[in-house]
């Protein structure tokens, strides 16, 4: 059936998940591959079916733990010696994006690392979604094609909440370019947090710039990690006089305690897409699939169409 279509579609073990659903959106088969474990933590990649000439689309996650960024350097390495026609990397979840800057002195810039190990290892062109910081797609000297979350969490805010008295917000000041684009597309007003940190995972002080009392609040964010930022938000918007506080995230890192946190806190409800899988146990978490998107994305990459038509905000 593979030999129908000009591309191939492969996975690394933690993202077969969204793979099998890409594929399926497609209607393409998820593509042949074996990666062997051995009992040191080495492992090795290997496709089991001809890529000679072929367009392979390579989908993984670079999310905790390293294996998922090392795994995808192995299908590079293995495409480009089985003689791929392209090599094109879909990583949904692009790690270690926060770490874009020197922002003190002698520290690495983790972000500009793996982009120059995935362009050395081989690729021609990255698909991703919402990375941290924009500028990131100029560490790569391929294509990048950025997609945007927004496309998913608009169609269901408009259908499940309460837009006459909706309110954005941004619990950082980082997020203000984020939440101002939802804001200015359905027409509400927008109220950003102002945080400082002693140091990372951990908020000292959070106050808010704007006006909440009465709203339902809607928080937009591009990663939860631990959850103290954006449930430190909820309580605090809910202790100005909000109605409600939801929020939206694209990537549901949601490291330890981040599900108790939530759970405990004043959110409504906390929806994400499914770019990272999520296994934890917490009723207030939504999961919005994002194959689709990536399967329109594929097609126009093989078809030379514009990417743009995915976006309704950016």
């Amino acid at each position: 059936m593979s030999l129908n279509t000009p591309y191939l579609v492969f996975s690394g073990t933690n993202s077969r998940y969204l793979a099998e659903k890409i594929c399926k959106s497609l209607h393409c088969p998820l593509g042949q591959m074996n990666i062997q474990h051995y009992a040191d933590g080495e492992f090795s990649v290997s496709y089991e079916e001809s890529i000679r000439g072929r367009d392979v689309f390579l989908v993984q996650s670079t999310f905790p733990n390293s294996d998922n960024l090392m795994e995808l350097l192995l299908m590079i390495d293995a495409a480009k010696r089985a003689s791929a026609h392209s090599i094109i990397a879909v990583v949904p979840y692009f790690g270690w994006a926060r770490q874009d800057r020197k922002d003190k002195p002698r520290v690495s810039i983790a972000a500009k690392l793996i982009a120059d190990m995935l362009s050395t290892a081989g690729i021609d062109r990255l698909i991703t979604m919402d990375l941290h910081a924009d500028q990131i797609q100029g560490f790569f000297d391929v294509p990048v094609d950025h997609l945007y979350a927004s496309s998913v969490f608009l169609e269901h805010i408009k259908k499940e909440l309460p837009l006459e008295n909706l309110v954005i917000a941004t619990p950082d000041v980082g997020g203000t370019k984020r939440a101002s684009s939802y804001s200015k597309y359905l027409g509400t007003p927008m109220v950003i947090c102002h945080k400082s940190r002693l140091r990372a995972n951990e908020v000292a002080e959070m106050r808010i710039i704007g006006d909440v009392e009465g709203l339902d609040v809607l928080l937009v964010d591009d990663i939860v990690d631990t959850a103290g930022t954006i449930t430190k938000a909820a309580d605090l918007m809910i202790a100005n006089g909000a109605k409600s506080v939801r929020a939206i995230a694209s990537h549901a890192v949601m490291s330890d305690p981040a599900a108790e946190r939530v759970e405990e806190s004043a959110l409504t409800e906390i929806i994400f897409t499914d770019s990272i899988p999520y296994c934890k146990k917490c009723s207030k978490v939504k999961v919005l699939p994002i194959a689709d998107m990536f399967a329109g994305a594929i097609l126009r990459v093989m078809n030379n169409e514009s990417i743009s038509s995915l976006y309704i905000i950016k």
